[in-house]
């Protein structure tokens, strides 16, 4: 362990600092490692957080050298959250239910794929006393992030549809899901008609698209007219804190969350994993949260 000091002070980074870090393409918009390295800071770790954008087409070479480096640990971000899986020497259960990895742990040499996306997502709703069995819910996109959304609401007994622009990529969540807890799930083409109809009797709307992240701030995957008080909407998007959808949603009355939480519970159960320690939620929070600040200014 080392003394925490203040936040970028690269003195601190020895030829024993273990790395970790985020890839992802684009990446630039990432508040990983504002937080992570404030919480390794506040514990007095010796590692430190990076981001690496990763094309498509190098995402093999970037995992080669995940272990070339010895890196002790990654997170991953789009696209990359279901390609990585074949190129990974072990997946968590979880992960395997899911069929999407957002954290990497090596181990020895031995590079094991996890989720932690679905017990960060769902914190949203328990801490909030937000109740899903029975609960008509929407799930716009059908990415990494959105199965494993789909699979942690389908277990808790909501009944769900996805809608997506690639119908081959709903249909695979619902035959994953069907096959793991057999529980049929509804999909369908994101597009005007089908929002109309799904969204006409549903509790809950999850926007797990990039549609309104930054620097893409006026483009929301839902009409306005089409929201309404009944509604809690959540977008998982981060920055903007506030995306349209979620400013347009409170508008008409509906309950609203950012993913912001989302991202700092699932950033802490990756520390976990990649240090055996329980993470500051409230270090987590507070850096990822300044940072959002400064990049809003």
């Amino acid at each position: 362990m080392r003394p925490s000091t203040r936040e970028g002070d690269q003195s601190l980074i020895t030829g024993k600092t273990r790395v970790c870090g985020i890839i992802g393409d684009p990446i630039g918009h990432t508040l990983s490692p504002a937080m992570h390295n404030a919480a390794f800071l506040k514990m007095g770790l010796d590692y430190v957080y990076l981001p690496f954008k990763v094309a498509e087409k190098d995402l093999p070479a970037a995992i080669e050298g995940l272990m070339a480096l010895n890196i002790a640990g990654i997170n991953v971000t789009i696209p990359h959250k279901v390609a990585v899986i074949p190129l990974l020497d072990e997946i968590d259960e979880l992960a395997g239910y899911i069929g999407a990895v957002n954290t990497i742990v090596n181990q020895n040499g031995i590079l094991k794929g996890y989720n932690t996306d679905a017990s960060g997502f769902y914190h949203v709703f328990t801490a909030n006393k937000i109740a899903v069995s029975r609960k008509k819910i929407v799930i716009l996109g059908a990415g990494g992030a959105a199965r494993a959304i789909a699979f942690i609401l389908a277990d808790k007994g909501a009944e769900i549809t996805i809608l997506n622009r690639s119908l081959d990529a709903a249909q695979a969540i619902s035959e994953r899901i069907f096959k793991t807890l057999r529980t049929e799930i509804k999909i369908g083409e994101l597009n005007l008609q089908n929002l109309k109809f799904s969204l006409e009797e549903a509790d809950i709307v999850v926007n797990a698209t990039s549609l309104g992240m930054s620097p893409q701030l006026k483009e929301t995957p839902v009409p306005a007219r089409l929201l309404n008080e009944r509604m809690t909407v959540v977008d998982i998007i981060y920055n903007p804190i506030q995306t349209r959808l979620l400013k347009e949603a409170e508008k008409q009355g509906a309950k609203v969350f950012n993913g912001l939480e989302m991202l700092v519970r699932q950033g802490a159960a990756a520390f976990e994993l990649w240090t055996g320690l329980k993470a500051s939620i409230e270090t987590m929070r507070k850096a990822a949260g300044d940072r959002l600040s400064e990049n809003e200014k």
